[in-house]
C-alpha cells in the first residue's frame, strides 16, 4: 500500500519528545482533532492522538515538566501510587498486550479469512479463521473485533496494530459508517470496555512482523478452504 510523504516536527507529547506530522506551514497536520505521532523516524508504528496533548518542544529541558517548587513525598508508597496513576500505558510494553490483525479477500467480495496475533509478554497466540464470502473491508474489520473478544482481562493496556485505513477512520477518526453498520457498532461496543486500548497504523507488507504474522493468517485461512 502507498503511503503519502510526510514532514515530520519534532515537538512534545506528555513527558515524551515524539515526531508530529506537519503541514507545509510546518504546523500539526489535524484530523478530526487528532494529529499523527510516531516515537521514531524509522519505525513503522503511528498514532493517532488528541492534539491537545500536543504542545511545543523547549529549547532547553526537554518535554518533562519543571518540578521546582513542588514538594516531594518521603513515602515510597505515595510516590509509587502516583507514578502508577500518571504512567503512559503505550510506553509500558510488557503489559501490554498487542493485537496485530488483518483482514483478507479473494475477491472482493469473495472467499474472506481473518488472522489474529496476539502477543503478551512471553505468551503468543494465532487465529486464522474463514468468515465466508465478504469484501475486504469486513475482513478487516471482523479481525479487529474477534481479536478484541480474545482479551479476557480489559484493564490492561492494550494496543491494536491494523494497516486499514478504513477501520482506523471508523473507529478512531469518527467516521460515518455507510456500510456494515451493526460490525462496526459491535466493535465499538467492546472498545467501550477497555480501560487503555490505543490503535496503531502499520503500513501493510513492508515487513513488521506482527502484520506479516496477521496477513499470512489471514490468506491461510482461505487457502484452507479452497
Amino acid at each position: 500500500m502507498h503511503e503519502e510523504h510526510r514532514e515530520w516536527k519534532r515537538m512534545c507529547f506528555k513527558n515524551n519528545k515524539v515526531w508530529v506530522a506537519v503541514d507545509p506551514q510546518d504546523s500539526p497536520r489535524i484530523e478530526k482533532g487528532k494529529v499523527l505521532i510516531k516515537y521514531q523516524l524509522n519505525q513503522p508504528h503511528e498514532y493517532w492522538i488528541h492534539l491537545g496533548n500536543i504542545r511545543p518542544l523547549p529549547e532547553k529541558g526537554g518535554c518533562k515538566p519543571h518540578s521546582a517548587g513542588k514538594k516531594q513525598s518521603s513515602s515510597p508508597k505515595k510516590m509509587k501510587a502516583k507514578r502508577n496513576k500518571t504512567r503512559d500505558p503505550l510506553a509500558d510494553d510488557k503489559e501490554t498486550i498487542h493485537v496485530y490483525t488483518d483482514g483478507a479477500s479473494s475477491g472482493n467480495p469473495g472467499p474472506a479469512g481473518i488472522g489474529i496475533y496476539l502477543q503478551y509478554g512471553m505468551h503468543e497466540k494465532e487465529i486464522s479463521q474463514y468468515i465466508g464470502v465478504a469484501t475486504n473491508n469486513i475482513a478487516e474489520l471482523e479481525a479487529i473485533r474477534v481479536g478484541l473478544a480474545e482479551i479476557k482481562n480489559p484493564e490492561l493496556p492494550v494496543r491494536v496494530y491494523t494497516d486499514s485505513s478504513y477501520a482506523l477512520g471508523l473507529l478512531t477518526l469518527g467516521w460515518k459508517p455507510k456500510k456494515n453498520q451493526d460490525l462496526v457498532k459491535s466493535i465499538k461496543m467492546a472498545m467501550g470496555k477497555f480501560k487503555h486500548l490505543t490503535f496503531v497504523k502499520v503500513q501493510g507488507h513492508a515487513g513488521n512482523e506482527g502484520n506479516e504474522s496477521a496477513d499470512r493468517l489471514a490468506t491461510g485461512a482461505i487457502k484452507e478452504r479452497s
